[in-house]
């Protein structure tokens, strides 16, 4: 009786996993399309991956839901397809998908109907999918209705908006562009053409951009400077990034120019970072070096924190003397910023590199101090200590 009751738990724990955990259906996509075609439905496509938490929490928050799929497979042929396999990799590239999860809606012509990407409530999720029924909500219809009058902001903004539910940024370029082509450059300067700039423009070297380096005060006028400067560093960020990500050395080093050139103390310290990110990814420590010695003081210098980051990397990487002096130099001022434990070990482990046991000492024996007054452990420094010693 005992065994019963314990094998009656077991299955009944695994049927409640069970359905917590959608699994769908793996229909090869040609099949989808096919049928689509023939029962006179769209497509609606899942990308996933087994290691997105977020996809996961959809699988087990929505498509668990029998209300959901019931919705679903009257109105739709669904598919699955995980990106790591052969037609989920084709598909998340024909589709430029760069977000997970990522939701299509196609036509049996493999037309893109609708969009979305990202984790959802169950009602978001239905609300959009029911949308995605209606042709006067699709993106075929909106581009069209765009296109047929594209100085028009209304039409515009109901395209962009439904466009970006599913789209990467720099896909928002191409009608932003379209639009303000139909505006001059005085008539740039507005609330709503600022708007417009502000969620699709992601060109440095497009005219609107140009434009808005050129009257900050302008656009602050109708938006904020906040909200200018978050615009300039955001695309410097989107320039950039990506390309630091992907370890892109040699696009990097072109487009860190391009950014380079808008000469805003702003847009030099987000490239200054990147720089540093970039050659520590890449193990490239005469750049670092390069970087690092032309503009810590101009734009890192009232800031301990980083000043610490870079002498920790000095630390870590660098050899020669004089650099490593540099970065003393870096360190004892992060500790006339604010004074710190962190930093006078850091000073005193550079003065041990370089080999001067009396500076060595004296920043050890403050870093000791702080910490026994702030009741922190204090075996890093009294391991420096004792090897100081023995010299």
């Amino acid at each position: 009786m005992r065994f019963l009751y314990l094998l009656f738990f077991v299955i009944s724990i695994q049927t409640i996993n069970s359905q917590n955990q959608f699994i769908g259906d793996e229909i090869p996509y040609k099949t989808a399309l096919e049928t689509a075609k023939t029962n006179g439905k769209p497509v609606f496509v899942m990308l996933f991956a087994d290691w997105c938490p977020h996809c996961n929490l959809m699988k087990k928050e929505v498509f668990s839901d029998p209300s959901v799929m019931d919705f679903l497979n009257k109105n739709y042929v669904c598919i699955w397809k995980n990106i790591e396999k052969e037609e989920g990799t084709a598909l998340k590239n024909k589709f430029k998908t760069r977000s997970l999860p990522a939701f299509l809606f196609l036509d049996s012509n493999e037309t893109l109907l609708y969009a979305l990407k990202g984790e959802m409530k169950k009602q978001d999720f239905l609300a959009e999918a029911n949308y995605a029924l209606n042709p006067k909500f699709q993106l075929p219809y909106l581009e069209k209705e765009f296109l047929a009058d594209p100085g028009n902001v209304t039409k515009f903004f109901t395209y962009l908006n439904t466009l970006k539910k599913g789209a990467d940024r720099t896909e928002l370029s191409i009608p932003t562009h379209i639009y303000l082509n139909t505006q001059s450059d005085q008539q740039l300067v507005t609330e709503t053409n600022w708007r417009v700039i502000a969620n699709g423009v992601t060109d440095i070297k497009s005219r609107e951009f140009q434009y808005v380096l050129q009257h900050q005060k302008d656009f602050a006028a109708v938006a904020s400077q906040n909200r200018v400067d978050r615009k300039i560093e955001n695309i410097v960020t989107e320039l950039l990034r990506p390309l630091v990500d992907g370890m892109d050395t040699v696009n990097y080093y072109k487009q860190r120019e391009v950014a380079k050139s808008i000469r805003l103390q702003k847009t030099d310290s987000l490239v200054f970072k990147f720089d540093l990110t970039l050659a520590e990814r890449t193990e490239n420590w005469k750049f670092y070096k390069k970087v690092t010695s032309e503009d810590t003081e101009k734009l890192a210098w009232n800031d301990a924190s980083f000043l610490k980051d870079i002498g920790q990397t000095y630390l870590k990487h660098i050899d020669d003397a004089d650099d490593l002096k540099k970065s003393i130099s870096w360190v004892k001022h992060s500790l006339e910023l604010s004074d710190s434990f962190d930093g006078n070990l850091l000073a005193a482990r550079l003065y041990n590199k370089i080999k001067d046991k009396k500076s060595a000492l004296k920043y050890a024996k403050d870093a000791k101090a702080i910490g026994k007054e702030m009741g922190w452990n204090t075996n890093d420094v009294d391991t420096l200590l004792a090897e100081l010693a023995k010299k």
